[in-house]
C-alpha cells in the first residue's frame, strides 16, 4: 500500500468519527510511526509502505477513533514554539495560556524576576517564561508528583533546570517569601459543568486539572489569598479565568487588596487572564 492510500484510509476511519482535523491527524499519525516529519510525508506519497508500518498506523488510528487527544498519542504539544512532553497526567498546553505567557515577558523584558508558577502541569508556563527572560529564576508546584516528572523532562529538554525548579507540594505547604511574580492556569470549570466538556477532554484529560469546585473557583480563591502572603508589595499575580469569571475574580482581588492593571483577552474576546499587583 502506499503511503497516499494509507493517508486516505485513516482519514476516511477518523472522519466517521466526527474528527474535523482528520487528514492532518492521519498525517501527524503516519510520520509520528514512519518517524519522519509531515512534509517528508507529503512528497513522498507514493512510497509503498511496509505491513508492520500499516498495523502500528492503524492502532493509533484507531486510539484516535475513540477521541484520546492527539497530543498524548504523538507524547507532545508545541507551546510558544517549542514541543512539550506530554502524557495523560497533565493538561495539554493550549493556544490561550500562550496569550498570558506573551504578556508576562513583555510586562518583565529585560528585568531579573524571581516567580512561582502554581498548578505547573508540563512546566509550558515556567519554562517559556524562564527561556525568554535569561536571567530569571523560576519555582514550579503541582500536586501531581506524575505532573511534576513530566515539568521535569521538559526542563531538561530544555536545558533549563539551573533555573527552573519543581516540586510536588500543595500550595499551603509554600513558604517563600517575596516573589516578583505569581502565575496560575489553575482548574476553573465548575463541577456540573465537566460532564458538558468535549470527550476527548472529558474522558482523557485528568480531571483533577479541571474541576474548580461548585462555582468553578474554589483554586482560584486559593491561588489568591496565598498570593497576598508571598508576593512582594507591588509583585504581580497572574491568572487565567474561565470564561464568565471575570466580575467575580476581580471582585476577589480587589477584597484582598489587588489592583488589575492588565486584562488579557483570548481568540475569542473573552476575557482570559487578569494580571493584578499586590498593593499593600
Amino acid at each position: 500500500m502506499e503511503i497516499i492510500d494509507l493517508l486516505n484510509n485513516g482519514a476516511v476511519k477518523l472522519r466517521k468519527k466526527n474528527i474535523s482535523s482528520s487528514k492532518l491527524d492521519a498525517e501527524l499519525l503516519l510520520a509520528k510511526v514512519l518517524n519522519k516529519n509531515r512534509e517528508d510525508l507529503l512528497i513522498n506519497l507514493n512510497k509503498e509502505v511496509k505491513h508492520n508500518i500499516i498495523k502500528d498506523f492503524q492502532k493509533l488510528i484507531n486510539r484516535r477513533s475513540l477521541k484520546e487527544p492527539i497530543a498524548y498519542i504523538l507524547k507532545k504539544k508545541e507551546f510558544w514554539s517549542t514541543d512539550f512532553y506530554v502524557n495523560s497526567n497533565t493538561l495539554i498546553p493550549r493556544p490561550e495560556t500562550e496569550l498570558l505567557v506573551e504578556k508576562i515577558i513583555k510586562i518583565f523584558r529585560f528585568k531579573r524576576i524571581f516567580f512561582l508558577d502554581i498548578g505547573t502541569g508540563t512546566g509550558c508556563i515556567l519554562l517559556s517564561i524562564v527561556r525568554e527572560l535569561k536571567k530569571s529564576k523560576g519555582i514550579g508546584i503541582d500536586i501531581s508528583s506524575k505532573a511534576i516528572k513530566i515539568a521535569k523532562i521538559n526542563s531538561n529538554n530544555l536545558n533549563l533546570s539551573h533555573r527552573a525548579k519543581f516540586y510536588t507540594m500543595s500550595l499551603d505547604k509554600f513558604f517563600h517569601k517575596k516573589l516578583d511574580l505569581v502565575v496560575s492556569n489553575p482548574p476553573y470549570i465548575m463541577t456540573k459543568d465537566i460532564r458538558n466538556l468535549n470527550e476527548d477532554i472529558r474522558k482523557f484529560e485528568p480531571k483533577l486539572a479541571l474541576d474548580g469546585g461548585n462555582d468553578g473557583l474554589d483554586v482560584i480563591k486559593k491561588v489568591i489569598y496565598k498570593s497576598r502572603e508571598i508576593l512582594k508589595i507591588k509583585g504581580l499575580l497572574a491568572l487565567e479565568i474561565g470564561n464568565e469569571q471575570n466580575k467575580e475574580v476581580s471582585k476577589i482581588l480587589k477584597k484582598n487588596s489587588f489592583r488589575i492593571k492588565y486584562t488579557v483577552k483570548d481568540y475569542k474576546d473573552n476575557v482570559r487572564c487578569l494580571i493584578s499587583s499586590r498593593e499593600n
